[in-house]
């Protein structure tokens, strides 16, 4: 099997650019996407919260594990929305579906969420 050459960068270049990309994703999701924001919010208050639960060391790394999935997949939601968007404001079905399963994988993040910390600190 013959391997494509590399696009552009490599190396440690590679990796600084990567970054630098990934600063922009994340700066572009907190400045144009409120449901982001609440959520940076949410992790900011239930990451610290989580530290002073008496939990096991497990039990705490789930607990934050599943607040910073809601991020991503928060994440891939809007870039979900941004490409549909982007390749027409027209209503479509399609587009309507493609955005609606972002949405509801994102409830059930937050479903994860309620259901880790409650069964962890209920249970």
């Amino acid at each position: 099997m013959a391997f494509l050459p590399p696009k552009g960068r490599t190396g440690l270049a590679r990796i600084v650019a990567a970054a630098g990309y990934s600063r922009d994703g994340l700066l572009a999701a907190f400045r144009g996407e409120a449901a982001f924001r609440q959520l940076v919010a949410l992790n900011i208050v239930l990451i610290p919260l989580a530290f002073f639960c008496p939990v096991s060391r497990g039990e705490r790394a789930l607990m934050i594990a599943v607040c910073l999935l809601s991020l991503i997949v928060e994440l891939f939601n809007s870039a979900i929305e941004a490409v549909v968007d982007r390749i027409s404001a027209e209503h479509h079905p399609l587009s309507k579906n493609a955005k609606d399963m972002g949405s509801a994988a994102q409830l059930i993040a937050m479903i994860l969420i309620a259901a880790v910390w409650g069964g962890i600190l209920l249970g």
